[in-house]
C-alpha cells in the first residue's frame, strides 16, 4: 500500500454510479429474469473501463472497478457461496422507528427494495471460485489504461454477511461467522495474489450496532464486534497487513442515525483489526465531528487513516477549501504521512441507487482531488 509521502492521496469506499443499461440488466438477473451471461459478462467489462477511465479523469489516486459486477456490496455472495437458499431476511433499523414515513422512503428505494438476502439454510462453501478472479482481471486490465497510484477492490466482510444473511443452520453465531470466514478466504486471497489492494467492507462493527444488535447493551455489542473481527483477521491471516484496508460504516442511507454507536466505543476493536488502512464516514453530520477521538486515542504504530472528507448521501459538492480543512484536521493529530482522502461511503451501494445524481459524483470526486491538492500545499511545503 502507497503511503503519502509528498502528497495526500486519495481514493473512495467502492461503489460507483452504474451505467443505466447495466442497472437494468442486473435488475433483471435479481428478479429472475433470464439474462445471457456472455452479454452481461462483456457489458460488465466495459463498463468497469469506463469507470475507472472516469476516476483517472477525476484526479482520483486508488482506483477500483466501482463494483460493476455486484447487486450490492453484501449481498453479491449469495452468487459466490452455496448455502444461502433460505427465506428472506428483514431489518429493523432502530433509528427509523420513530419516523415511520422516512422508513417508508429508505426501504422503497429502487435498489434496496430488490435486494435479496436468503438465511443461510446449510453449509457454507464456494459455489462459483472465478468470480474473483474474473472482477480482478476486469480492473487490471481498466487501470493498465490510466494512470493510477493504485488499485483496490473491495469485499463484505465476515460479520457483514452475517448481518445480511440469517443464520438458519449453524448451532452458534460464532460457528456461522467463522463458516464463513472460511468460504470467503478465497475471494480475499484471490484478490490479494492479483496484486490488488483488498478493501473488507466492516459495516457491521457501525451499523450492526443499531440494526443486528439493538437489543444488546453497549458492553455486550462490543464482545459482538470482537467476534467479528476475530473471524476477519482469521479470513485474511495469509494477506500482509499493507495490502489490507478496511471500511467501517453506520449505514449508507438518508436516516436520523442518532441511534448510531459513536467512534470513541469501538475504535480500539477496530485497531485490533489486521487491515493496514482504516477508512470511516468524518463528513457526514452525524460523524463529522468525531475527529476530535483522534486528540486522545494514539493511531496504532503502522496505521492509516482514510476519513471521508466528501458525503455520499448529498448533492452538495463540497468545497475544496473545505476538504483540505477536513484533511488537515487528521494530519495535525496523527502525522501527514497517516493520512489519505477518501469518501464517506459508495455512489452506488445497492445497483439502482441514485441519491446523488451521477454526475455530481464525478464533481464531487473532482474536489476530493482539488482539496487534497490545497492540502498537500501546507502540509508539504515545497
Amino acid at each position: 500500500m502507497k503511503r503519502s509521502t509528498e502528497r495526500f492521496l486519495t481514493t473512495h469506499t467502492g461503489s460507483l454510479p452504474r451505467p443505466e443499461d447495466l442497472i437494468r440488466i442486473m435488475y433483471a438477473k435479481e428478479e429472475g429474469v433470464p439474462v445471457d451471461p456472455a452479454a452481461l459478462a462483456a457489458r460488465v467489462r466495459s463498463a468497469v473501463e469506463e469507470v475507472v477511465a472516469k476516476q483517472a479523469a477525476a484526479g482520483v489516486d486508488i482506483v477500483n472497478d466501482g463494483e460493476m459486477s455486484k447487486p450490492s456490496y453484501a449481498t453479491y455472495i449469495k452468487d459466490r457461496l452455496a448455502g444461502f437458499g433460505g427465506t428472506g431476511n428483514t431489518f429493523v433499523y432502530q433509528d427509523l422507528v420513530d419516523f415511520p414515513n422516512l422508513a417508508k422512503r429508505v426501504f422503497g428505494d429502487p435498489g434496496r427494495s430488490r435486494r435479496k438476502t436468503p438465511a443461510c439454510n446449510a453449509p457454507i462453501s464456494v459455489r462459483d471460485p472465478g468470480a474473483a478472479r474474473v472482477d480482478a482481471d476486469n480492473l487490471k486490465a481498466a487501470s493498465a489504461r490510466v494512470k493510477a497510484e493504485e488499485t483496490f477492490m473491495s469485499a463484505a466482510s465476515p460479520g457483514v454477511i452475517g448481518l445480511f444473511f440469517r443464520n438458519d443452520h449453524y448451532p452458534s453465531q460464532e460457528a456461522y461467522l467463522m463458516a464463513i470466514a472460511e468460504a470467503m478466504r478465497h475471494e480475499y486471497e484471490t484478490v490479494a495474489n492479483a496484486g490488488i489492494l483488498l478493501q473488507i467492507d466492516c459495516p457491521d462493527l457501525g451499523m450492526g450496532r443499531h440494526i443486528q444488535y439493538a437489543d444488546l447493551s453497549l458492553a455486550e455489542f462490543r464482545k459482538k464486534a470482537q467476534l467479528h473481527v476475530e473471524a476477519l483477521n482469521y479470513a485474511t491471516a495469509n494477506i500482509p497487513v499493507e495490502r489490507l484496508r478496511m471500511h467501517l460504516c453506520w449505514g449508507n442511507y438518508e436516516g436520523p442515525h442518532h441511534c448510531d454507536v459513536p467512534l470513541a466505543d469501538v475504535i480500539d476493536i477496530v485497531f485490533s483489526a489486521r487491515p493496514m488502512a482504516i477508512q470511516f464516514e468524518a463528513a457526514n453530520p452525524r460523524h463529522a465531528h468525531e475527529w476530535k477521538v483522534f486528540e486522545t486515542v494514539k493511531l496504532p504504530e503502522g496505521k492509516v487513516l482514510i476519513p471521508g472528507v466528501i458525503e455520499s448521501k448529498s448533492n452538495f459538492i463540497e468545497h475544496p477549501e473545505l476538504i483540505a480543512q477536513r484533511i488537515g484536521r487528521y494530519a495535525k493529530l496523527v502525522g501527514r504521512e497517516n493520512v489519505m482522502a477518501g469518501s464517506d461511503c459508495g455512489y452506488g451501494t445497492w445497483v439502482g441507487q441514485a441519491a446523488v445524481d451521477p454526475d455530481v459524483v464525478w464533481a464531487k470526486m473532482a474536489a476530493l482531488a482539488e482539496g487534497a491538492r490545497i492540502a498537500s500545499k501546507e502540509f508539504w511545503k515545497r
